[in-house]
């Protein structure tokens, strides 16, 4: 039996781990690597493996940098079965729709541009990366998706059976349990996929560890602790407010998934309150409003907070200063406003999305926020913005950052380094490794020190490519 690890091996976004059996080879997520887009255009485009030769998939969830790239999967030969959770599934047929979409937007706007810059003389450029895959190929992919329960188990290769359990990082998210069987003798590995935090709002907590040989543990927040998330709707009310008052707009990048519905949540609660001042509320996804409405099919997954609006009959993801813009003319009429406004819109990382054009018109006036409501990874926009860099790059023009910049990190969904240590505590006695993926070095290095000597456990930051016999 052996675990190879060809995505986010010491590197954030890309989660895809295969496990191999004398009898089967499956995968564990099939996720986008984001970043620069030559580079990541050539891992996404380049599987180390043959495709046709996986007899499974199991995802633990919808994001993109754990289920973007199974379209290219499919594409190049895969034939098997995508298990995973209810909700990933509605989550998914969203979700690489829109991602197959941005890249076929994307390469349209810098081919335009591209040409228009050759027409006068301009330096030109590299032309830009083809689509990694179309929607024709999106809807055969999702023609190979089977939903699971948490808590059932299903046998997903020979020799190879699966329980997925409640990870509480965004609906639908999952942790993974495998158990392996190969000539008379059994492996059970465990694998976090993005575990989260205890009270986020609107989801359940995450489920206890149960017992493994081996864990793979995601390490995103290795070397650090969050902000209390009590913080976390007096801090959004103190940034907007002030951004307000002195006459500037708040950009709110956000992943369409999971931390958009907090947002709206949490400013519906801020309303309900009246702890902020009479403006409007725009998400500006046509996703994230799909995906809301995911979500209202989901409420078993809600706390008790978000079912108590419900029962109160609420929605928790709307109300009256609320608006969800579909189409790209209402998205563009929000630059001819003059007065104070917040807009949510997706990608989360300023990686693609409208996201990028309230960027590019309110990225140089001194009077807005951009604030920054998740991890960003690096490579990307959001990590430039994070770091003050100035001038960024948007659509390969430089902007000047003169915008004022902040974060949110209270709502991150990814447990930080106390989380992952009092997780696994339970467990640690069963354990015999345990490998860290889905972080950075320095995190990586931060929580491997801490869990050696909390737990004596061998542990193991695999690089990529890396194999392991278990």
């Amino acid at each position: 039996m052996r675990i190879i690890f060809w995505g986010a091996a010491q590197e954030v976004t890309g989660s895809m781990h295969e496990v191999q059996t004398n009898q089967a080879r499956i995968l564990l997520d099939c996720g986008l690597l984001q970043g620069k887009r030559q580079p990541t255009y050539e891992r996404n485009s380049h599987f180390s493996f043959k495709p046709e030769d996986i007899h499974a998939v199991v995802l633990s969830h919808a994001h993109v940098d754990h289920s973007g790239n199974l379209p290219t999967l499919g594409k190049q030969g895969f034939g098997g079965t995508i298990y995973t959770g209810e909700a990933t599934v509605d989550l998914c047929r969203y979700m690489l729709a829109d991602s197959a979409s941005l890249q076929e937007r994307d390469q349209a706007f810098i081919e335009r541009r591209w040409k228009r810059r050759k027409d006068i003389g301009m330096e030109v450029g590299a032309h830009a990366v083809p689509p990694l895959y179309t929607l024709e190929d999106v809807t055969r992919i999702m023609g190979q998706f089977s939903p699971l329960k948490y808590g059932q188990k299903r046998e997903v290769a020979p020799g190879i059976t699966t329980t997925l359990r409640n990870a509480g990082h965004m609906l639908g998210s999952a942790f993974v349990q495998l158990e392996l069987r190969e000539n008379g003798r059994t492996c059970r590995v465990l694998f976090s996929g993005d575990m989260g935090r205890k009270g986020l709002p609107i989801l359940r907590n995450p489920e206890q560890a149960p017992a493994a040989d081996y864990l793979i543990l995601e390490s995103t927040y290795g070397d650090r602790l969050h902000p209390t998330l009590s913080n976390a709707k007096e801090k959004l009310a103190e940034y907007i407010g002030r951004t307000i008052a002195r006459g500037g707009r708040v950009i709110i990048p956000a992943f369409a998934v999971g931390r958009t519905q907090q947002l709206v949540f949490l400013l519906h609660q801020l309303m309900v309150e009246s702890s902020l001042p009479e403006i409007p509320i725009f998400v500006d996804s046509p996703l994230a409003l799909n995906v809301t409405e995911i979500f209202r099919r989901h409420p078993a997954e809600f706390d008790y907070e978000a079912s108590q609006f419900l029962k109160d009959g609420k929605d928790p993801f709307g109300f009256a200063r609320l608006r969800y813009l579909r189409s790209a003319e209402e998205s563009k009429a929000l630059n001819d406003l003059r007065t104070p406004f917040v807009v949510i819109s997706s990608a989360g990382m300023c990686e693609g999305g409208r996201v990028l054009h309230h960027l590019k018109n309110g990225i140089e006036d001194p009077r807005n926020l951009i604030l920054l409501a998740g991890y960003q990874a690096e490579h990307t926009l959001g990590r430039r913005i994070a770091e003050r860099q100035s001038p960024v790059p948007i659509f390969g023009e430089p902007y000047a950052l003169r915008a004022e910049v902040a974060m949110l990190d209270e709502l991150s969904g990814h447990a930080d380094q106390h989380d992952l240590v009092q997780w696994v505590r339970p467990i640690a006695k069963s354990l015999k490794k345990i490998f860290l993926v889905h972080g950075e070095p320095k995190a990586q290095q931060a929580l491997e020190e801490l869990l050696t000597r909390e737990f004596a456990i061998p542990v193991v930051c695999p690089e990529r490519a890396s194999s392991c016999e278990i």
